[in-house]
């Protein structure tokens, strides 16, 4: 039956891998799970309906991966989408959550209307072969610049960023952490990204999961034996999972269904749902260019078969996930993490949605996998994903200069879409001014974008 379904011998993989890269795709995204609530609960919602509104939104967007597109790729709540709905539109605009919750409705209406009209698929096949492999090393380069920070490897300081130290993570983030919490984790984090590497040698089969699990399993023996001591007020929790609150799910009735139309006709609230719609759609068209880039899934003039599959999927769990209560659901860069342990189909992706479903009845077990253990997986599928480099040709400035601008400004502007739209606008600019427009036959609606990107600098 999963043969017939997920096409497993035709994608060269089977059961066994799609399972094992599903659940390492779930491994690497639970933190939304602890993440998200936290966020959306700032602007007054109910924190345990919005972890049950998350895990809801993850199912279902995945299962739309799942089923329309055969594609291992896994959605969820975005990070960054779900700051902008916090701290932004409500906090910062003083619009009331239930109407920001009505914004991301809209949006995902539009987005539904676009993808069945084809303009996003045509966006996605007007972006030249290049600038895809650029996005999939700038995406390697920005998930493992997210580890580092996860694991605080990496911390804030007076460079912007610098390595670990007691010190400096103390003045940056203005707490008293200590060895015992914050250093030691930071120590376990490196021994993880070393571990990872090993098994990554040695190809051991789901070596990327071996790690995650290791790591966290080591953690949980230093916690034991008392070189790690949970401080919840810093964010670092026990290691091991407790169930004394029991396994119901939190009821999500508080934010089900509660969007309000009203203050929604107004130039202001145009602009909230075309900044929802622009950093979305950039997003999840850089996650699928990097990812199935780096799966080879990508056809040999760059297009991607089903793409409308995984465009809809995307859509259709924006639009839920608004109902169910979240923010904008949108495809995760994680799913490289399932790609890179072999994951090519639809399989992986209904794993990791059976996982979220899970999610909401094994919370304790979920939420304990630390930050420090699902790093080093995030630094590693970095460097699997910056191999795509080695297809961007170098001798050609007209399209090296674009791709090198892309993969330095997603991580430095901490964004997939700002780093493809500035790359655009730079390969249209430079093979107009050289004269190889009309020789690469560049596409009218990369003129339009860049136009667009453009004008929203100037503008927005």
């Amino acid at each position: 039956m999963l043969e017939k379904m997920f096409k497993l011998k035709a994608h060269n993989t089977n059961v066994k891998t799609e399972i094992i890269a599903g659940i390492t795709t779930f491994m690497t995204m639970a933190y939304i799970l602890a993440v998200n609530p936290s966020i959306m609960s700032e602007t007054g919602m109910d924190a345990g309906a919005c972890f049950t509104a998350t895990a809801l939104a993850a199912l279902v967007g995945t299962l739309m991966m799942a089923f329309l597109a055969n594609y291992p790729f896994a959605l969820a709540p975005g990070m960054g989408l779900n700051a902008y709905f916090a701290y932004t539109i409500v906090i910062g605009m003083g619009y009331e959550w239930q109407v920001a919750l009505t914004a991301v409705f809209i949006e995902g209406i539009i987005f539904i209307i676009l993808s069945l009209t084809n303009v996003r698929e045509a966006i996605f096949n007007a972006i030249p072969n290049s600038l895809k492999s650029a996005v999939s090393v700038g995406i390697g380069l920005f998930i493992a610049f997210v580890g580092l920070q996860n694991a605080n490897i990496i911390v804030g300081g007076s460079t912007l960023i610098e390595l670990f130290s007691l010190d400096g993570y103390n003045a940056a983030k203005g707490v008293q952490g200590s060895f015992s919490d914050v250093g030691i984790t930071v120590i376990l984090a490196i021994a993880g990204v070393l571990i990872t590497g090993v098994l990554v040698f040695k190809k051991v089969k789901g070596n990327i999961l071996w790690g995650i699990l290791i790591t966290w399993v080591i953690g949980i023996i230093c916690q034991a034996g008392g070189a790690y001591v949970p401080n919840p007020e810093l964010g670092f929790n026990s290691l091991i999972p407790d169930f004394s609150g029991g396994l119901a799910a939190p009821s999500i009735a508080p934010v089900f269904g509660q969007m309000r139309f009203d203050g929604i006709f107004s130039l202001e609230f145009l602009v909230v749902i075309f900044s929802l719609l622009f950093v979305d759609v950039f997003d999840t068209l850089g996650t699928l260019m990097g990812v199935a880039s780096k799966a080879n899934m990508l056809e040999k003039d760059g297009t991607l078969k089903n793409i409308k599959g995984a465009l809809m999927a995307d859509a259709i769990a924006t639009t839920a996930g608004a109902v169910f209560g979240t923010c904008t659901t949108t495809t995760y860069v994680e799913s490289a993490t399932g790609v890179s342990e072999g994951g090519r189909t639809g399989l992986t992706a209904f794993t990791t949605a059976v996982l979220f479903g899970l999610a909401l009845f094994l919370s304790p077990i979920f939420l304990a996998i630390p930050s420090f253990a699902t790093a080093p997986a995030l630094v590693i599928v970095g460097f699997h994903m910056l191999t795509n480099v080695v297809n961007i040709d170098f001798k050609d400035v007209t399209e090296a200069l674009p791709c090198y601008i892309c993969i330095i400004m997603i991580p430095f502007c901490y964004s997939i879409s700002e780093g493809i739209a500035m790359s655009m606008i730079a390969y249209v600019v430079l093979n107009v001014v050289s004269g190889y427009a009309s020789k690469k036959k560049i596409s009218v609606i990369m003129y339009v974008l860049a136009v667009l990107f453009v004008l929203k600098y100037i503008f927005l």
